[in-house]
């Protein structure tokens, strides 16, 4: 029989040796190793800590929830799940993060998209996946497997805004002037406007979302999504 406790101290190691491989420690492993060699160390590392997580989780016993769960917050959850799909797929087109094998990234004129409510929608995405099941799902060993994500998620974003700040001088501190960290700020203050959002992103992330939310049932035994009323 596992513990809660045993829940958090992979979670400890899951972030922890994000944060530390990916930042304090990657310039001298890759001097040390080389690239190639500090992605494989990075790899394995994430995944037997993701998969101690994920066998933690999974022993560990199920607590009563922290509050009641009804159809309004499910219906909230539904919603925020949608939008936390289509900013994953609207990730993976025109974003000027993505690695470009030491050439000069492309940055767009104008932040569009997924990239106009917020210049990290993949990491977002993780966040609002984080928050949508503590809010559902609000037992112990859940709670911490989710804050772990989102605090990965939303550390991490800024940890690689800081990171792109030293590495592109010239070009991320504009892109930053464009786009913002929080959702829909720089829509707000006018800075981006709000559309061009691609088929990629629409169509593909009610896809995500259909799929996603109907798999809960085979895979868990209780429904999620829309497939809750269906």
């Amino acid at each position: 029989m596992g513990s809660t406790n045993a829940v958090v101290a992979a979670a400890v190691a899951f972030v922890g040796s994000h944060f530390v491989l990916s930042h304090p420690l990657r310039g001298r492993l890759v001097r040390a190793i080389g690239e190639v060699g500090f992605l494989g160390v990075y790899s394995l590392v994430a995944i037997l800590t993701l998969g101690w997580l994920i066998l933690a989780y999974g022993k560990a016993p199920m607590t009563a929830p922290l509050w009641p769960v009804g159809n309004g917050l499910w219906a909230v959850a539904t919603l925020v799940m949608l939008i936390a799909s289509i900013l994953l797929m609207g990730f993976l087109i025109r974003n000027p993060a993505l690695p470009t094998g030491g050439r000069p990234g492309s940055f767009p004129e104008a932040a569009r998209g997924a990239f106009a409510v917020t210049r990290h929608p993949m990491m977002w995405a993780f966040a609002l996946w984080g928050l949508c099941h503590i809010a559902v799902f609000p037992v112990a060993k859940n709670i911490i497997l989710a804050a772990a994500i989102v605090l990965l998620a939303l550390v991490g974003a800024a940890l690689q805004d800081r990171k792109k700040e030293r590495l592109q001088p010239d070009l991320w501190p504009a892109w930053e002037s464009k786009t913002s960290y929080l959702p829909f700020a720089a829509i707000a203050a006018g800075r981006a406007q709000l559309g061009g959002f691609g088929l990629h992103a629409l169509l593909g992330g009610l896809v995500v979302w259909l799929v996603a939310t109907w798999a809960h049932f085979p895979l868990t035994g209780w429904a999620a999504g829309i497939w809750r009323w269906l």
